[in-house]
C-alpha cells in the first residue's frame, strides 16, 4: 500500500528508516490542489519538504493526471539546480519512485508567497524584474542544451493533462466562439520544441526570501514552446490588475518590466513569430482563469465578467505585441468594468 504523506504516523517511521533520525515536527502546506506537500522538521532545527503527487485534482470539476507526473518534478528540479540563477530554485534530496513522492531543501524562514504579497498591494518592481530574469535565463541555458533536455523532457501528457485540456479545451467546449482559436493553439504549441517550460510560471509557485524569488513548483516541465510560459505569467499579472483596480497602473507597468527583462535575456535566440505566440496565449489563459476548471479565486464574479468581456474583445482583434496588449487589456477593463 502506498504511503499518504498526510498520515503522519506512517511518515514518521519512514523519514526516520531513510534518514536514521526522527522527524520531531510536521507541516502541511497548502496552497497546491495537484500535490500534498508535507513540511518536516528535525530536532536539530534541520528539515525537508515533501511533495507526493494526487491522482484526482482537489478542484470543483472532475480532473484527474497520472501520479507519475512527481517524477518529471524530481528530474526537472535536479537540472533547474544547474541552470536557473544561484538561489533561485531549493535543493533537491531524493525521490522515492514507489511511493510517488520526492524530498527538496526547504527555503528557510522568514519567507513570503509572492502571490499573497501582491494581493495584499505589496508590488515591487524589483519582484518582476527578477521573474522575467529568472524565466529568461532558464529558456535561455535550455534552449542552448537543446540536444541534451529534448529527449529527457520531450513527454507532454502532463502538460496537457494540467494545462492544455482543462484550461484551453475546456473553456473551447464552453465557449464555441473562441473554440477555434484555442484548439489551434493548443496544436501550434505541442508543434514548437525550443526550450524547457515551466508551465505553471506563477506567483502562487514563488517564495519571496530575503528579497529574492524562489521558484517551486516542476510537474509539468517539458521541452516544448517558452512562449507558454510568458503568456502564463502576463496573465496573472493582467487578472491582479483587474482585482486590484487602486494599484492597476502599477501592476501594468510591473508586467512590462517582467516582459522587457525575460526579453533581454532570450532576444538574442531569434524565435520565429515567438511574440505574437506569447500573446495568444495570455489571451487564451486570461479567458481560461474565468472559464476553464481553475477559475482565479480572487476575482469577483464582475471582475470575472470584465475580463471574460475584455478578453473575448482582444482575441477578436488580437494585438501585435505585448506592450499592446497590456495596454488594450488596460483599456478594455475600464470599457467593461463593473466592480
Amino acid at each position: 500500500m502506498q504511503l499518504d504523506i498526510e498520515d503522519f504516523d506512517a511518515l514518521r517511521p519512514y523519514l526516520t528508516q531513510r534518514f536514521k533520525r526522527e522527524p520531531v515536527a510536521f507541516k502541511k502546506l497548502l496552497g497546491g490542489v495537484s500535490n500534498r506537500t508535507v513540511q518536516v522538521t528535525w530536532r536539530d532545527g534541520g528539515g525537508c519538504v515533501i511533495k507526493q503527487a494526487l491522482a484526482k485534482l482537489r478542484v470543483k470539476e472532475d480532473w484527474f493526471s497520472s501520479l507519475e507526473r512527481i517524477h518529471v518534478e524530481a528530474s526537472a528540479l535536479r537540472w533547474l539546480n544547474r541552470l536557473a540563477p544561484a538561489g533561485t530554485t531549493p535543493g533537491f534530496l531524493f525521490e522515492d519512485v514507489e511511493n510517488h513522492l520526492m524530498a527538496m531543501q526547504p527555503v528557510p524562514d522568514p519567507h513570503e508567497n509572492w502571490k499573497s504579497q501582491l494581493l495584499s498591494g505589496d508590488v515591487l518592481l524589483r519582484h518582476f524584474e527578477q521573474f522575467g530574469f529568472l524565466l529568461g535565463t532558464i529558456q535561455r541555458k535550455s534552449s542552448q542544451l537543446r540536444t541534451e533536455l529534448c529527449p529527457v523532457f520531450a513527454d507532454t501528457r502532463y502538460f496537457e493533462s494540467l494545462r492544455l485540456e482543462p484550461y484551453y479545451l475546456f473553456t473551447a467546449q464552453k465557449i464555441p466562439a473562441v473554440g477555434d482559436f484555442l484548439r489551434a493553439l493548443s496544436e501550434e504549441t505541442l508543434s514548437h520544441k525550443l526550450s524547457l517550460v515551466h508551465g505553471d510560471f506563477s506567483p502562487k509557485n514563488t517564495l519571496v526570501y530575503q528579497g529574492k524569488l524562489v521558484l517551486l513548483d516542476y510537474e509539468v516541465v517539458h521541452f516544448g514552446d517558452p512562449a507558454f510560459d510568458v503568456g502564463f505569467a502576463l496573465t496573472h499579472f493582467l487578472s491582479k490588475a483587474n482585482h486590484l483596480q487602486p494599484h492597476r497602473r502599477t501592476l501594468m507597468a510591473a508586467a512590462t518590466v517582467f516582459w522587457e527583462a525575460y526579453l533581454g535575456e532570450v532576444a538574442s535566440l531569434g524565435w520565429d513569430g515567438f511574440e505574437p505566440r506569447a500573446v495568444r496565449h495570455a489571451l487564451a489563459c486570461l479567458l481560461a482563469r474565468v472559464e476553464g476548471k481553475s477559475p482565479l479565486e480572487y476575482l469577483t464574479a464582475p471582475q470575472a465578467a470584465c475580463q471574460r468581456q475584455a478578453t473575448l474583445r482582444l482575441i477578436a482583434h488580437t494585438p501585435p505585441s505585448i506592450s499592446r496588449l497590456i495596454e488594450e487589456f488596460h483599456q478594455g477593463l475600464g470599457m467593461h468594468a463593473n466592480h
